[in-house]
């Protein structure tokens, strides 16, 4: 059983938050709080596994609450504003949900809360995925991402609209992790979203070499054999 706080400072939302806990028989709700100050004191009593924290309140905001606890549980965050996902991630949130909630949704955010390895957790077609590496955060859509590129015991991954990003990751990891479909891994080393394919063409010098071209990005992509068939094989 994980007990869990509900903070947030509009009454309804709060009761929101209770009917979709209610589907998951395995959290207990152990307290409410409307504000930062309400929540301070009922944290630092009950000691709850987890808290779902609403980011702008009266007063102090979520952020300024996590700042001020001795005893730090694990956070999801339920808020009505996408623009604070990357800060919620920096602070090591397990999930980031937006209002209204659906409960598909908030049941993955729940296996998120219960994994010892809550990244590794598939994304939905819907989620708002956070991209973090050394210099950068983006948080983007699934579809926006066009490929991804083993390099090393890293991957780059191409996004429309971005500069690509290097990731701590391992090409299977995404393969795991990302919706298929759309994405399918054609090889080793590339993994597409079949939505973003523009064209194949045939190297007139290597007749078994195909060049993949993707929408939204420059760079061409090299198939072999195997890779070509497999990438055939989506469209029957």
């Amino acid at each position: 059983m994980l007990r869990v706080l509900i903070i947030d400072d509009e009454r309804l939302a709060r009761q929101n938050l209770r009917q979709l806990i209610a589907s998951h028989g395995h959290l207990n709700v152990v307290g409410e709080a409307s504000s930062a100050t309400e929540a301070l004191v009922l944290i630092e009593k009950e000691h709850p596994d987890a808290i779902f924290l609403d980011v702008q309140m009266p007063g102090a905001d979520g952020f300024s609450l996590l700042k001020n606890l001795e005893y730090t549980p694990r956070v999801i965050f339920v808020t009505a504003h996408a623009a604070h996902a990357a800060k919620a991630f920096d602070v090591e949130a397990v999930d980031y949900l937006l209002k209204p909630v659906r409960p598909s949704r908030f049941a993955l955010a729940i296996q998120r809360l219960e994994s010892k390895n809550p990244s590794e957790i598939p994304w939905e077609p819907k989620d708002r995925i956070c991209l973090k590496s050394p210099g950068r955060t983006v948080i983007v859509p699934p579809e926006r991402i066009i490929a991804l590129v083993a390099d090393g015991d890293f991957t780059r991954i191409f996004i429309n609209g971005e500069k690509p990003l290097l990731m701590c990751h391992h090409l299977s990891f995404y393969e795991k992790t990302l919706p298929s479909p759309p994405f399918v891994r054609l090889d080793r080393s590339l993994m597409i979203n079949s939505k973003c394919v523009s064209s194949i063409l045939t190297e007139p010098s290597t007749p078994h070499q195909h060049r993949l071209s993707l929408d939204g990005i420059e760079q061409d992509f090299l198939l072999g054999r195997t890779a070509h068939q497999r990438l055939l094989k989506l469209s029957e």
